[in-house]
């Protein structure tokens, strides 16, 4: 075994993480949860990165966008993150979970590892003006229903572990506040 095996094995045998990114479309999720995937892969930590649209398009593509759906997909999330993270891989989840109960249930079912409600917060209005993949200008021409923020309730959550401001920060100086908090949080050194 060289010396990068071990010192992942090392690293990963330490805390478990799940940092659950939730806010609007657009305010930046994906965006922040790619880059600091890179960055802890940089690290030499092993870490998946679980992005809403992608799950949406594989294991979840039976579900649609009713309250009832919207459960189930996150506790799918909840529970394939349970398992990568008590492998002891850092897991990084980009998805609205526009409900608190749904995110208070992806917290209880990740109640043995350390769950990060990290909320990517931007307003409504800036969202809509980035509209990366033009979802708000179809659910404005009634081509999308159920769209969150829109037409279909975003509740902000209460008291996050984190919140990223994107409006205020670029996705460095995100990565940075989430690397912060994992460093103070942790064993983990040299995150920076």
């Amino acid at each position: 075994m060289n010396f990068t095996q071990t010192n992942v094995i090392e690293r990963n045998s330490q805390e478990q993480f799940v940092f659950w990114l939730t806010g609007l479309s657009g305010a930046g999720k994906t965006t922040i949860g790619k880059h600091l995937s890179a960055k802890l892969k940089q690290l030499k930590y092993c870490v998946v990165f679980l992005d809403g649209d992608e799950i949406r398009h594989g294991l979840s593509h039976d579900l649609g966008f009713s309250q009832e759906d919207r459960a189930e997909n996150v506790r799918r999330v909840a529970e394939i993150s349970k398992m990568i993270a008590m492998s002891g891989v850092i897991v990084v989840v980009a998805l609205i979970t526009p409900l608190r109960v749904h995110r208070a249930k992806a917290r209880k079912l990740l109640d043995e590892v350390h769950f990060v409600e990290t909320f990517v917060d931007a307003p409504f209005e800036v969202c809509e003006q980035r509209d990366p993949k033009g979802l708000y200008s179809k659910a404005r021409r009634g081509e999308v229903r159920q769209f969150t923020g829109l037409n279909s309730l975003y509740e902000k959550p209460i008291s996050p572990e984190l919140q990223i401001d994107t409006v205020g920060l670029n996705v460095e100086e995100s990565v940075d506040q989430i690397l912060g908090y994992l460093h103070s949080k942790t064993s983990i050194s040299n995150l920076n």
